[in-house]
């Protein structure tokens, strides 16, 4: 801010003897010095309400950002909502339909019976196979002697 140097405070102390007196300069001087720092201390405590309002702004447009963010993601699943209860409610109108339609072709039946009559399947029991035999659809290699034999051939003569 202002450059003062050594000579500069020299000349300002000559000046001030000369002006204020021997007898005022010291009491003059440690005036100034408390004024000096008050002045250093009121700088600094503004310095840091301006820091302080700084991140206060900071943090209140993070604060809005954030509130937009969580508002536009509640939008969002609202609308996924309404989509999901619109298509809940066409598939709850199509079964009614389709109920009542059923009801009328099965000559009147109750809607509260039901429409369709169930469906028996068969159920086919496997085949199981204790774990202590070996598995009985398991190809096994026989020995070509034994396949030989079982033709009616020799063991040692190609057939």
């Amino acid at each position: 801010m202002f450059d003062v140097g050594f000579t500069e405070l020299i000349v300002i102390g000559v000046v001030a003897l000369i002006v204020i007196g021997p007898e005022r300069l010291p009491k003059v001087a440690r005036t100034a010095g408390h004024l000096y720092g008050r002045l250093q201390r009121y700088v600094s405590s503004v310095k840091s309400d301006i820091s302080h309002e700084i991140q206060l702004d900071e943090i209140r447009r993070a604060g809005q950002g954030f509130k937009e963010s969580v508002e536009s993601a509640v939008s969002g699943v609202e609308q996924q909502a309404t989509v999901v209860d619109d298509y809940l409610r066409n598939e709850t109108d199509s079964v009614s339909k389709v109920m009542a339609a059923m009801a009328v072709t099965e000559g009147g039946r109750p809607v509260t019976e039901p429409a369709m009559k169930p469906i028996q399947v068969e159920q086919t029991q496997q085949q199981s196979l204790p774990l202590d035999e070996p598995d009985q659809n398991a190809e096994t290699q026989a020995p070509a002697a034994i396949v030989e034999t079982a033709r009616g051939g020799s063991a040692g003569t190609p057939a």
